[in-house]
This record gives structure tokens, C-alpha cells and sequence, in this order.
């Protein structure tokens, strides 16, 4: 039986477009208050907003989005936010490998796909204030529909009071849903973000799930806005810890090389740059979340 979720599609997509607009705001009020300490002698960070299309084979339309970038800030280095609502037909390759890990028939009868979603990677200007990544998504198919998504803290220079008062704020976002989703979508994240070529993890974790249906379609998508609302209260607290804190050539060097491992796990494991790729995005908003500056050894 097809699922259309027509109005439900649309109120996913509203709210992913909502939760941007609020995600800009705060960023953009954050660049306004730097106003003594690194950098604060230069101009305030805006964002520059680029709409985006996908592509497809026929020339039809087949969604798109807004790429929201600022360059250069007073805190922020490089910072993306990114929302988009595509369509069209899955790939043959893409059919037989989503019909193989969410167990559906084979969907060349009806290849369809949908997704729409928001996602955010922050690089800061201080090598002391964590880069950041969050994104939450919903994908939908005639054979059903599932949720994604979660937040993780990446610094270059790790502080505990940081890691814990993040993950304080997304189990708090788990616990309102599901006693069990934390300590779930915690491991996971941590198996999801470990870059298996250098034996050690992205970052310091978060949470972090996929392919979520639990059959009621408004408490999957009242816990993906719960993900999705915590983030500011989660990461705005570690921006202004930090923000301050003077910074030498060490610790600048020290977040350039770790920005290359954040790359390496972009472009070799990631899976929202593998599907966006894939389904023929927009590159430079699929690669968006790639650093402004990096450095191997």
C-alpha cells in the first residue's frame, strides 16, 4: 500500500526551513556580541544565501534548497547551514542498496524518493571553541518513510565541561521520546563517527540515528524537532565558554590538522555526501560542510 504522507511531507519541510531560520538568527546575533577579544576589530559575520537545484536526467524539476554560508566572521571561520527538499526516481544503484538495508521490496516497480532536511557544520575562527555538525532529515518512499539525524561536538582542543554539557542537552531531547534513546543513538553516534583508516573517533560524540520508523509517523517527527531544537541550547554555551580564550601558532596548527581528519571523514565515509553526490545536488552544497582551511602532516 503507498504511503503519499503528502501533508505530513509538507509539515516536515516547513519546520526544516523553520529550524534554519532560527539557526541564522543566532548565529548572525553571536557575530553582533563578539565585540572585544580575537578578531573583534573586523567586520560582523553575515551569511551569504545561494538557492540551490537538483539535478536531474529528463530536465525536470526535482527540488532544491537555500546553501547559507558565512566566510571569515569575528567567531565563525566558516559556517554552513543548509536546507533542501528533493525528488525524483532512486538511481538503480541507490534502489538495490535502500531495498537491502531497510528490508523493502525491490522498488524498480515504483523508485520514487523524497527527502527533505536541514544540516549545519560550524568551523570557528578559535582553535579553543568546538566545530560542530547537526542535521535531521526525513526520507519517504511509496514503501514508507524514516527519520534521521543528531548533533556531534568536534573540537580540535577538548574540554570536559564542553562534551558534558552537550550531551546533557541531547539526552535531555531522548528522554522526553524515549528512555532507551540515548544510550542508543549515543553508541551509535560513536560507531557512526569513527574514522576506521586513523583508529579514533570524529570528535567527542553526540547522538546520532537513522532509519527511524516506529509506525507513528508525528511522534518520529516530535522527536526529530526535539533533536533539532536542542542544538542551539546545546552548542551556544560551549561557543561562549570559549570564544574568548586566547589562542597561540600551536593551537592554531593543531586545528588545521584536525580539520583534515574532519575532511577525510567527509569524503570517505559520510553518508549524506555519498546520497547528495548520488542523486546529482548541488556539489558545493553537498561539500559544503568541508573546512575553509586544512593541513596534513
Amino acid at each position: 500500500m503507498q504511503q503519499e504522507l503528502a501533508p505530513e511531507r509538507q509539515r516536515a519541510s516547513d519546520w526544516f526551513r523553520t529550524l534554519r531560520d532560527q539557526i541564522v538568527a543566532a548565529f548572525e546575533h553571536l557575530e553582533d556580541g563578539q565585540t572585544d577579544g580575537p578578531l573583534s576589530d573586523q567586520p560582523a559575520g553575515r551569511f551569504e544565501v545561494t538557492r540551490t537545484k537538483r539535478g536531474s536526467d529528463n530536465g525536470e524539476e526535482a527540488g532544491g534548497g537555500l546553501m547559507s554560508v558565512m566566510r571569515g566572521g569575528r567567531v565563525f571561520e566558516k559556517v554552513g547551514v543548509n536546507v533542501s527538499t528533493v525528488f525524483g526516481d532512486l538511481s538503480p544503484q541507490a534502489r538495490v542498496a535502500m531495498a537491502a538495508r531497510r528490508d523493502l521490496p525491490n522498488l524498480a516497480d515504483d523508485p520514487r524518493f523524497w527527502a527533505s532536511g536541514i544540516s549545519l557544520v560550524a568551523h570557528m575562527q578559535n582553535p579553543h571553541v568546538p566545530a560542530v555538525h547537526m542535521n535531521t532529515r526525513m526520507f519517504w518512499t511509496p514503501h514508507g518513510w524514516w527519520f534521521g539525524g543528531g548533533a556531534d561536538l568536534n573540537p580540535c582542543i577538548e574540554y570536559n565541561e564542553d562534551t558534558a554539557s552537550f550531551h546533557v542537552q541531547m539526552q535531555a531531547a531522548c528522554d522526553s521520546h524515549d528512555p532507551s534513546y540515548y544510550d542508543r543513538f549515543k553508541a551509535w553516534a560513536d560507531e557512526y563517527f569513527y574514522i576506521k583508516h586513523r583508529k579514533r573517533a570524529r570528535g567527542v560524540g553526540g547522538i546520532f540515528y537513522d532509519d527511524l520508523n516506529t509506525g507513528d509517523w508525528a511522534a518520529d517527527f516530535a522527536f526529530t524537532k526535539a533533536v533539532g531544537e536542542a542544538f542551539l541550547p546545546a552548542y551556544l554555551p560551549c561557543v561562549d565558554r570559549r570564544r574568548l580564550t586566547p589562542w597561540d601558532e600551536a593551537d592554531k596548527d593543531a586545528q588545521l590538522v584536525y580539520r583534515g581528519l574532519y575532511a577525510e571523514y567527509n569524503l570517505v565515509y559520510d553518508r549524506g555526501t555519498k546520497f547528495g553526490l548520488e542523486t546529482s545536488h548541488d556539489p558545493d552544497a553537498v561539500l559544503m560542510s568541508l573546512p575553509p582551511l586544512a593541513k596534513w602532516r
